[in-house]
């Protein structure tokens, strides 16, 4: 896989595979090196982002002369990040939500697509106004690096892609407030939530809702990264620009400013319940452009290209469940 360079970007972390084991990387728009515990300045990556002043200490490395660089293309490189918890926002883009409400609709529904249309409109408006975020915990363990396959389990053929702007926390993060919130922001990371459409609403029992559990966490059905970008190196969220890519074609092309919710209420919202950890995704939200309101889901042989502004471009093939797999993936 071809990584490109990241424009304007002269600072990222990635975890890449080595014959030694998953190896911490600095990464410098086309090329990367490993980093030593003495370099990070702390026993862990999770260590490392408690303490915010670690990036600028570690960006003085870049300049710093060294013949272990090789080109970021010549690793395979797994997830960036090592959450212990994954904290989902749901239902964050506006037009997202009014077209999953009149895709999901009961064949038995007497709205038009008009009136569904409106009506899932006045609700997110009234969201906006008055309302709160929207969450969901997500399994750490499907959190893998885009170079791993995503396989399509076979006991659904309405797997969908989901591409979101993940944030990564730095500081423990625990009853923040709005306006203290971005100051527990450790970097921004490209996610995509696979989603299983027909295992999202629970049919035998329609008052229990919701089943994101069995619709979301299947093996690898969180594809993470290819970087972790510190906040200084990146865009602001409300200027970054998510695109995804099916094949070629622009399914999802948005921008984080039209958020429900932005990110210092999520991490305000998030963190008044139970403290979020360094290390730990948020992820925002998904935008409109699901395969869901297109009628065309994900199939053995699809390859997702997911893009951020100054985040990289993330790129998952996808592959149907082979005989007696057990979901498997490497670390």
């Amino acid at each position: 896989m071809t990584r490109p360079a990241i424009p304007g970007v002269g600072l990222a972390l990635a975890r890449y595979r080595s014959p030694e084991g998953v190896r911490l990387g600095l990464v410098s728009e086309d090329r990367i090196r490993p980093l030593t515990t003495t370099e990070l300045g702390a026993p862990s990556l999770n260590d490392f982002l408690s303490e915010p002043l670690n990036w600028e200490r570690l960006r003085a490395r870049v300049g710093v002369d060294s013949d272990e660089w090789i080109p970021l293309s010549s690793v395979s490189l797994a997830a960036p990040v090592e959450p212990r918890q994954v904290v989902q926002a749901g239902a964050n883009y506006r037009q997202h939500v009014i077209d999953l409400v009149v895709a999901h609709r009961e064949p038995d529904d007497p709205r038009t697509e008009s009136e569904a249309r409106s009506q899932a409109a006045d609700m997110m408006d009234e969201r906006a106004r008055r309302g709160t975020p929207y969450f969901f915990v997500g399994a750490p363990q499907s959190v893998v690096g885009d170079e791993d396959p995503l396989v399509l389990p076979g006991y659904s053929d309405k797997h969908d892609w989901e591409l979101e702007l993940a944030v990564v926390i730095g500081r423990r993060a625990f009853r923040v407030t709005r306006e203290t919130a971005m100051e527990h922001v450790g970097g921004y990371t490209i996610a995509n939530d696979i989603t299983t459409r027909d295992l999202v609403f629970l049919k035998e029992m329609k008052e229990l809702g919701t089943d994101w559990y069995r619709s979301k966490n299947a093996p690898g059905f969180l594809p993470t990264g290819p970087l972790l970008v510190p906040p200084f190196a990146a865009p602001d969220p409300t200027d970054m620009r998510l695109e995804l890519r099916l094949n070629g074609e622009l399914m999802q092309d948005a921008s984080p400013a039209d958020l429900l919710f932005d990110i210092p209420a999520l991490i305000a919202a998030a963190s008044a319940t139970s403290p979020l950890l360094p290390g730990d995704l948020l992820l925002t939200g998904s935008p409109a452009g699901n395969g869901a309101s297109r009628g065309r889901l994900l199939r053995d042989g699809d390859v997702m290209e997911g893009t951020i502004s100054g985040l990289g471009t993330q790129i998952v093939r996808c592959i149907a469940e082979p005989a007696g797999w057990e979901g498997a993936t490497r670390p």
